[in-house]
C-alpha cells in the first residue's frame, strides 16, 4: 500500500541527493511545499529550471556569473594585485561575507585527489599561472581547505608559481573562536602554535 502520492515520494527523493538533505529534512521540505499555496512551489520550480541557462563560469576566475565576467572581476573597486585561490564558488562565498577582502579569486574547480581521478589538469591551475606570468598580480594567497588534498593542491601551485616570483601567502591555521584547547586536534593545536601573532 502506497501511503505517500508518487508524485510527492519522487520529490522527497530528488530533494533528498542534495548535500546536507537528510530522508526526514526531505519530506519536511516536500510536505511543506504541498501544504502551501501552489505558487511557492511554481516559484521554486522555474528557479531551479532556470538555474543552468542563466549561470555560467566567468571567463577570468572561474566563479559562478551571470555574464562572462563576474562582479568581482569587473569591479573597479577591488584589489587586481591580489588574487585568492579557492577550491570551489561558495568559497568566495564564505570569504566574501567576512567583508575583509578586496581582492580577485580564481576558482580551482576541486582539489588534486588520484583516488577520484582527478589530476592538475582537471583544474584551473594553468589559467592561474597564466594570470600571473601576464602581471600586475603582487600576491597570490593560497586558500585552499586544509585537507591532505587542499596542502598538496597549494603545494602543487606552489611549485609552479614559485619561478614567477610573486608573493605566495596561506590563510592561518588554528583554533576557532570559542574552542576549547583540549578538543583540538594536535594539527590545529601546532599550526595555532606556530601562527601567533603578537598580543
Amino acid at each position: 500500500m502506497q501511503i505517500v502520492p508518487s508524485s510527492v515520494e519522487r520529490l522527497i527523493d530528488e530533494l533528498g541527493k542534495l548535500p546536507g538533505v537528510g530522508p526526514r529534512t526531505a519530506e519536511r521540505l516536500a510536505f511543506h511545499l504541498l501544504k502551501n499555496e501552489p505558487g511557492r512551489a511554481a516559484a521554486l520550480g522555474a528557479a531551479v529550471d532556470s538555474l543552468h541557462a542563466g549561470v555560467r563560469n566567468c571567463r577570468i576566475c572561474f566563479n559562478f556569473a551571470e555574464a562572462a565576467e563576474c562582479e568581482v572581476c569587473t569591479s573597479l573597486s577591488r584589489h587586481r594585485g591580489t588574487i585568492a585561490v579557492v577550491e570551489e564558488p561558495f568559497d568566495v562565498v564564505a570569504i566574501e561575507k567576512t567583508g575583509l577582502f578586496q581582492g580577485l579569486y580564481h576558482v580551482l574547480g576541486g582539489v588534486i585527489s588520484p583516488i577520484d581521478g582527478i589530476g592538475p589538469e582537471r583544474l584551473e591551475i594553468r589559467s592561474l599561472v597564466r594570470r600571473v606570468e601576464r602581471g600586475g598580480v603582487d600576491e597570490v594567497i593560497l586558500a585552499t581547505n586544509p585537507s591532505l588534498e587542499g596542502e598538496s593542491t597549494a603545494m602543487y601551485i606552489r611549485s609552479h608559481l614559485e619561478p614567477t616570483g610573486v608573493k605566495l601567502t596561506r590563510l592561518a591555521r588554528g583554533l576557532p573562536v570559542g574552542g576549547d584547547l583540549e578538543y583540538a586536534d594536535q594539527i590545529t593545536l601546532g599550526r595555532a602554535l606556530q601562527g601567533r601573532q603578537s598580543f
